[in-house]
Order: C-alpha cells, then structure tokens, then sequence
C-alpha cells in the first residue's frame, strides 16, 4: 500500500441504500458531501514528485457484491493539478479478472456490476478479493500538494438493483408537475428492427429509438427488453446526450404465461416461468417485491396461441396481483378494439385491487426523421402523463405507484386531465382514497384541457355513470364539478374523455372509496 493513502473502513455490513437511480448519475455527478453512506473510504494526498506516475489504492471486495461503485474527487483543480481514474480486478491486469477501465479524467462516480457498467467501463463478474483503483496524475505542479478520496460503495447479491443514494444525481427537471412518457418499447437489443442505410431490415441501434422519442417531446421513457438487460450500459452511454429524456431502464418479462414490464431494474430476471427453477409467476412476483421494483402486467387480453405465443395473461395458478403496482390498459392504437386491457385493469380494480392504468407504444421499429414527418413514429402514442415531484426515476415510478396518472391515448402533447376527490377536510387526486359512510357525498372537480368537441365519461365500479348534467367540453379548459353520494361500500370512479365520434382520448385513473 503506498505510504500516501489511508485506508478507512467500515466493517463490511454492506448496508444499501433501497433507492433507484437516474441513470445519468455515473458519468458526470459531482461527490456527494454524505461519506457516512460509502461502505469504504480511501483517502490520500499527492505532490509535485508524484507528477507523471502511476499509483493504486486497493480496497478488499467480499463475497455477495453485485455492484460496485466508486465516487472519486481531490482539490487542487485551480493550480491545473489532474488526476485520472481507471478500476483492476483481483486477477492479472491483462487477465480475465483485471483491468475493468480506465476513464481519465471525464468521471468522478462510476460504476460495475455483472449485467451494466458506466462508459469507459466493462461489466462482467465481481469476484470477491484485492481490487484497485487505478490513479494516473498527468499533471501536478512541484510546489503543489492535493488530497484525494474514493468512496467505494458495494451492492450486495440480495440488493442487486440497489445503488448508493448519495450518487443519485440532481433531476433532469426540478419541481412537481406532469411528467409524459412511453413506458413500453424495444430496440436491437432484443426484437426492435429498422432499416439500415441501404434500407435492409437490421437490429435497431437503441439511440433511433431515444431520438425518435426525443423529437416526439417526450419527457422519459422506459426500454423494456424481453427478457435481457443487455441494454443498461447503452442507457447509461445514451443519458448525458439525452439531458432532457430521462432514460428509464426496464425489462419485459417474457413467458409463456404472459408478459409483464418491470421498472427500474439493474439486474436480470428469472423468466423460466413453468420450470423447476421458477415454478409459476407468482415466483418472479416476489422476487422483484424483494427487489423494490414495480411490475406492470402488459397486453393482458391478447391471443395466446401460435399468434402471439404468450402474449396474453394466463398465470397457473392465478397470480397475487396484491404484488403488482400498474396494467398496462392501452397498448398501441388498442384502446377501442376487444383487444384493449382496459376491461381486463376494471375487473381487477372491482376485485378490489389498486392498480395504475398505464399506456405504453410496444414501439419495434425507431422511425426515421422523414417517416416522422408524415406521422409514421408511434413512439409515445399513447402517452402515460404522470404527476411527479421532479423528472428523475424515482419520481417518475413513486408517481406511477401512487396513481395520480392519465393516458393520453393519441400522444396529442397537450391534452390533459386532472381528477380531484374531497369531503370534509379529506381532499386526494387520481389513485387517492376518501373514507365516506353510507349517505355522504363525495364532491369531485374534474378539468380538461385541449379536447374541446368531446364529451366527458364518468365510470363508476367499470360501468358509464351519467354524474355530470352536461358532460360535452366546448372551451380549451373547462371544469367540471360534480357528486357522488356513498352507500359506505368499497367502490372507484375514474373519468375518461372521448371525441365527438366516441373514440378514447383521455383515460383517467380511479379515485378509490373504502377501498381498505
């Protein structure tokens, strides 16, 4: 060890932090001022006879790290002191287990796991052992002096989509508003396809798809691969170039009993639905409880046969949907065909669960820039807009669970709906519970806006309600106020909008009463 460093560590109790990054975090966010939070601390000085060499700073990995992530900073900018960053595995440096990267000076947070690594970085197996990191000082005057400290976070095998809060990140956008975006699409990564430059259907590069979806003005989007996260480390390239789309990764979980978009995710999932391993969905359901990640089940009412082999959702036995957070209720242009899951998301809510209503494009094919001129890009079509405290992932999926969320069925940009529920001192939005005996009245405001010629729904328990007099919206933005009276049973109401032709524009998500 050399004489510089002083090696400060906790014992290894690997304690994580259960919080969700913004994927843009790895590449370029500044040290956190919370050291308490790294597992392990190293920290350093070097002078001007350290100019032009190498040193490293070992640190010891347990068994059971999933990820490691290394925050790293020193002073001494101001005088053109630099110090370059690189990470050595326990084996050979040319070995299999050696040299991980080496990213100069351009990162001060990275990170490594088996499925994703930050740019600069490679991804593979964390064998427990005597790691590295790497300092290269390019440059330090001779009467100069500088203090350095990597802080080393470590993920442990039973939190592997965990990562130091401390790293997180600032948001894309700071402050609470509606946030729209496409939570279902693929690339190459896995069946996503386009046509090459000479116009050959190939595997589709994923930054068509983040460009596309960017021209489209959406504000995140979620790419859920089936079955493979062999797309983290492209998201995590793709995130600083992309500063106003947050880039939310996620997989479609594949099976022959249906599929289901997980949120969030870092690591992979056990999709064997069926076999020993994983004998039915309820398996994969509790495992990415564990995990804190939440599950939206996709195309619920699709064919399942030679058509779309899986396509439907078909769980034996039944799955626990106590475990899952959202139904995606529109896919694609499905919202008024028999094939739309809003039906199949209303009979569940009457079975008493609380269930987000999403959309998602299930997008294949990133459009070009000509194609998008003549209305061909599907991405963001529909729209999920969700209501979130800031633009960052963990916003983004906290708004999604808690359900104060609409779809904007044709991805219009700028129509909207917002559903408010009160009585007495009790007031909640969209996904909120008011607690009402039998002869009180709920008092609802509901506004829209950009939809004038169409006609608003009120549904109550999956059935059209007529609880607004004059239902038609004939301004840009009108509000709509309006009672419901309770019998003290469990029951929702949501609030749809539809164009002068009957066909879906706005799908609302419920408020609940007595729902506990």
């Amino acid at each position: 060890m050399n004489p510089f460093a002083v090696l400060s560590a906790r014992r290894f109790g690997l304690r994580v932090v259960r919080a969700l990054l913004m994927l843009a975090l790895a590449c370029a966010t500044p040290m956190a001022s919370a050291a308490d939070a790294a597992d392990l601390t190293i920290e350093g000085t070097i002078e001007g006879r350290d100019n032009r060499s190498y040193r490293e700073m070992p640190f010891r990995v347990p068994d059971g790290v999933a990820r490691i992530t290394v925050e790293f900073d020193y002073d001494g900018r101001e005088h053109k002191t630099t110090i370059d960053l690189g990470l050595i595995g326990p084996g050979d440096f040319l070995g299999r287990d050696g040299f991980r990267g080496w990213s100069g000076g351009n990162k001060r947070v990275f990170t490594v796991s088996a499925a994703d690594a930050t740019p600069s970085y490679s991804a593979g197996a964390l064998p427990a052992g005597e790691w590295k990191v790497l300092l290269g000082i390019p440059n330090i005057r001779a009467d100069q002096r500088a203090r350095y400290v990597a802080r080393i976070h470590f993920g442990t095998a039973d939190t592997p989509d965990a990562l130091p809060a401390v790293i997180a990140g600032k948001p894309l956008r700071s402050g609470p508003g509606w946030y729209r975006g496409d939570l279902h699409m693929h690339s190459g990564h896995s069946d996503g396809s386009c046509a090459s430059q000479a116009g050959t259907r190939v595997p589709c590069p994923l930054f068509l798809t983040a460009q596309a979806a960017s021209r489209q003005g959406l504000d995140f989007v979620a790419v859920t691969e089936h079955n493979t996260v062999s797309h983290l480390s492209a998201l995590r390239e793709l995130q600083p170039y992309f500063d106003r789309l947050l880039l939310m990764p996620g997989i479609e979980i594949t099976t022959f009993q249906g599929h289901a978009n997980v949120f969030g995710t870092y690591a992979p999932v056990d999709f064997r639905v069926g076999s020993a391993a994983v004998p039915d969905w309820n398996s994969v359901l509790r495992a990415l409880e564990e995990r804190g990640a939440p599950v939206s089940i996709n195309h619920p009412i699709r064919p399942s046969d030679e058509r779309c082999m899986g396509c439907g959702w078909t769980p034996m036995p039944t799955a626990d949907l106590s475990r899952v957070s959202m139904v995606e209720a529109v896919n694609g242009g499905d919202a008024d065909t028999p094939g739309s899951g809003i039906a199949f998301w209303q009979r569940e809510l009457n079975a008493g669960h609380r269930l987000t209503g999403i959309g998602g494009s299930d997008n294949h094919d990133a459009p070009t820039e000509a194609e998008e001129t003549f209305g061909a890009n599907r991405i963001g079509r529909p729209t999920t807009v969700v209501h979130a405290r800031e633009l960052s992932m963990p916003a983004i999926l906290e708004g999604l669970r808690a359900g104060n969320v609409f779809v904007d069925v044709r991805g219009s940009k700028e129509r909207a709906l917002e559903l408010s529920a009160r009585h007495a001192a009790q007031q909640v939005a969209m996904g909120g519970e008011l607690r009402l005996r039998a002869g009180e009245e709920a008092r609802l405001s509901l506004t829209v806006r950009n939809v004038a010629g169409g006609r608003v729904e009120t549904i109550v328990d999956g059935v059209v309600a007529p609880l607004i007099e004059q239902p038609a919206v004939s301004a840009a933005e009108q509000r709509f106020d309006f009672r419901w009276p309770s019998d003290g049973a469990r029951h929702w109401l949501r609030v749809d909008v539809r164009d002068a032709q009957g066909r879906l524009l706005l799908m609302g998500n419920p408020v609940y009463f007595n729902r506990r």
